[in-house]
């Protein structure tokens, strides 16, 4: 029964119960009323028909309707039984799943601009991990994985101290709040306190102002402990080398198989998700699941042409660092990365120029325009919105090799780009007819050609509508299937093997 139930979302459980059968319980229910509709409606029919036979024959039908209302008290012996255990058994599986399930019911902020309070109040205590980052100013709590049922925008408004906080899944089995911070602080108190009866658990954080010398103190002192703790093993993306199929006796079935399998890879980047909810809609529609949804889409178009494996980076609400995202393409053996997204405008321009349609993006050190440039900008700050310390640059040597690795690459992005426009001209509204270029961090694969598509503008009423219909998310995925496949072509016709 655990295997039918994981995976849903626990708000379900009062009203819908999976059993094992593979039906729910409310549909066991009516099977089991209707089934004894039937009986009872059978056993008023023998009783008809036994007083209007003769009565010569009432003999014969006695023993009949014996046996009848025989099969008739066996039936009601094992239906009630059985109707109530299952139905215990579901509701002691609901209970265990609400009892594992860390839920996180309300938050508030007290305080002002010298001292503040943030409080979230919880289903049980868990442990947590709080510190600060700098460059902008936050503080970053890490907690189990917890099911966040805050009202619709909370956090987006701060108080005091705080500019806005937010919060979400991080990484499996790990959610995260990251609140904003307009100054340099200290993290006075953090605790959670245990519920009792009357109230829930509570998780309290105190923050006051503090200095930047002071701050940038407390900061060293945790990145030396930091390096004194044993340092797991990390795969970077420029570590990354082509796999090379083993002769050994023993190899994984699953291994030569997928060297056996030819077809390209395309990786899809469902852009931003968990703690970071990307660009925020006119209707309050959020970008990580607009595009999560698309992505979905155009994954099974993609499958259903046979001709190409298809990973993606995210297929749930989870935040995946912009490095680990690249990192991931590279080690599925990407031939073509493409990365998602949805744009918003501020309420101001938005009145002057009514902005909207898609528009496709590629990696350039030099930007194409200012919206460029501002979008890149804004998409990088992805790492910084979700509390992940930026990783450190690249020394010159790794830097060099890299970049003329990605000439080549470069091109081929340039290509798929173009081709892409092509395909969503006349069939979806476009923003631009040209391909723009920025430093999106995202499409620094120097080995796969990637592009960033963004579908359109959330800030725009017509463009949400669109992004949220079934029939527009076809099309567009349509047109993506076609400029793919004209990419592969192209390249096979310039250089065969």
């Amino acid at each position: 029964m655990n295997n039918c139930l994981r995976g849903r979302n626990t708000d379900d459980y009062d009203m819908k119960l999976t059993l094992d059968m593979g039906i729910t319980f409310s549909q066991f229910s009516v099977l089991m009323l209707s089934v004894m509709l039937y009986f009872k409606k059978r056993r008023h029919m023998i009783k008809s028909n036994h007083a209007c036979q003769p009565s010569e024959e009432r003999g014969k039908m006695e023993h009949i309707r014996d046996k009848e209302l025989t099969g008739q008290f066996s039936f009601r012996t094992v239906f009630f039984p059985m109707f109530f255990v299952v139905l215990s058994l579901c509701m002691s599986t609901s209970a265990v799943v609400h009892a594992k399930t860390i839920i996180a019911s309300g938050a508030k902020l007290q305080g002002d601009h010298k001292q503040i309070s943030f409080a979230i109040a919880l289903s049980k205590k868990v442990p947590i991990k709080v510190f600060t980052l700098a460059k902008p100013y936050r503080v970053v709590i890490d907690l189990p994985e917890v099911k966040f049922r805050f009202p619709a925008g909370l956090g987006r408004k701060g108080r005091g101290l705080v500019s806005a906080y937010r919060y979400g899944l991080f990484a499996r089995g790990k959610s995260r709040i990251v609140i904003d911070a307009k100054v340099p602080v200290l993290v006075k108190q953090a605790y959670v306190r245990a519920g009792n009866g009357q109230q829930p658990a509570k998780m309290f954080i105190k923050l006051v102002k503090t200095t930047s010398s002071i701050f940038a103190l407390n900061l060293t002192k945790r990145i030396l402990m930091k390096e004194l703790e044993p340092e797991e093993p990390k795969v970077l993306a420029r570590k990354v080398a082509p796999v090379i199929p083993s002769t050994k006796k023993g190899q994984a079935a699953t291994k030569t198989k997928r060297s056996d399998d030819k077809r390209p890879v395309i990786i899809i980047d469902p852009g931003h998700g968990g703690v970071d909810p990307g660009a925020i809609g006119s209707k309050g529609s959020l970008e990580k699941d607009v595009v999560l949804s698309f992505s979905r889409v155009l994954r099974k178009a993609l499958i259903a042409t046979g001709r190409y494996r298809v990973e993606m980076t995210r297929d749930t609400d989870i935040y995946i660092p912009l490095h680990g995202r690249v990192n991931y393409g590279r080690n599925k053996g990407g031939s073509l990365f493409i990365s998602i997204h949805a744009d918003s405008i501020s309420r101001r321009r938005r009145r002057r120029h009514r902005v909207r349609g898609a528009s496709v993006y590629i990696l350039s050190e030099s930007s194409s325009d200012e919206e460029a440039q501002a979008l890149a900008r804004l998409e990088n700050r992805s790492d910084i919105i979700a509390g992940v310390e930026l990783p450190e640059s690249d020394n010159p040597v790794s830097s060099i090799l890299i970049d003329l690795a990605q000439r080549e690459t470069n091109a081929l992005s340039l290509m798929f780009a173009r081709l892409q426009i092509k395909q969503m001209r006349g069939k979806v509204r476009l923003h631009d007819t040209k391909t723009r270029s920025a430093g999106f961090r995202v499409l620094k694969a120097p080995d796969i050609p990637s592009i960033l598509l963004e579908l359109g503008y959330l800030s725009s009423k017509y463009d949400e509508r669109n992004l949220k219909s079934s029939k527009w998310r076809r099309k567009m995925a349509s047109a993506i299937v076609k400029a793919v496949r004209s990419f592969f072509n192209q390249r096979v016709a310039r250089n065969p093997y």
